[in-house]
């Protein structure tokens, strides 16, 4: 039972982090920017 609410958990918290990224990268103002920031959120992962 411990187990399948830790996976939940991972789960849910796989999806905000998800969420959070696509927000910030859907937020740039220009290509430039929008390349910057995915080789930002691949350095980071």
């Amino acid at each position: 039972m411990l187990i399948y609410l830790i996976v939940l958990l991972r789960k849910a918290l796989d999806r905000a982090e998800h969420c959070r990224r696509d927000a910030y990268l859907a937020s740039a103002v220009d290509m430039v920017e929008l390349e910057r920031r995915m080789h930002a959120v691949e350095i980071d992962r």
